[in-house]
């Protein structure tokens, strides 16, 4: 799994792409989704407590975020998505249901980490952590609680793809990736190979 000590030197040292807020990169209709991203973090409607508390320290091995003394939130959006019953319009056939799969590997999850600890994933060390999620996404999982479910594939498409997704989807985030933000109203102009626009992000050498 992913170290903390392994974060590389940014790519794109002192961008920040919310310096355009008031430029002409972003109008009000664009400044209104980052505010709502940014601001109106979604309370919990669909996990239980203990699911969410879990479903955090997950996603805290999967993105570590040592650096931000605030991490971009993902299990709040996590939750959301659940709650809305909201997924990406199709359905693996070996895979349940949106909301029985998160139920169902979310208590998976917590039952492999008895099952190699003694204890549950939340109590655990970063370790012994990161050996939990290593062993589910290799397909080793042991927990008769994954029958029906297929292990890897929910590590990979629902745990791991997801996260990733809700932390790309964030405007703090892509400082770290050199996104300029959504192309409205500005728009980008130079799209040949290796070319940008000014107002976009200069990567390091």
């Amino acid at each position: 799994m992913t170290r903390d000590t392994d974060a590389p030197p940014p790519r794109f040292p002192g961008y920040d792409v919310l310096a355009k807020w008031d430029s002409p990169s972003f109008d009000d209709t664009t400044r209104g989704v980052l505010a709502a991203r940014l601001d109106a973090v979604p309370p919990r409607r669909w996990l239980t407590e203990a699911e969410w508390a879990l479903l955090d320290a997950i996603n805290a091995r999967l993105l570590p975020q040592p650096e931000r003394a605030h991490p971009i939130p993902i299990t709040p959006w996590i939750d959301a998505m659940l709650h809305d019953d909201r997924g990406e319009g199709f359905r693996h056939p070996d895979m349940p249901p949106l909301r029985a799969a998160w139920r169902q590997g979310l208590a998976a999850v917590d039952d492999e980490a008895h099952r190699l600890h003694d204890l549950p994933f939340v109590r655990l060390g970063a370790d012994a952590q990161d050996a939990v999620l290593q062993a589910i996404a290799d397909g080793r999982a042991v927990s008769p609680r994954w029958q029906g479910l297929e292990v890897k594939r929910f590590f990979i498409h629902h745990l791991l793809k997801t996260a990733a997704g809700i932390y790309y989807a964030h405007p703090l985030a892509w400082n770290e990736i050199g996104f300029g933000g959504p192309a409205s109203p500005r728009g980008y102009v130079r799209l040949g190979f290796d070319s940008r626009d000014p107002w976009e992000a200069t990567e390091a050498p």
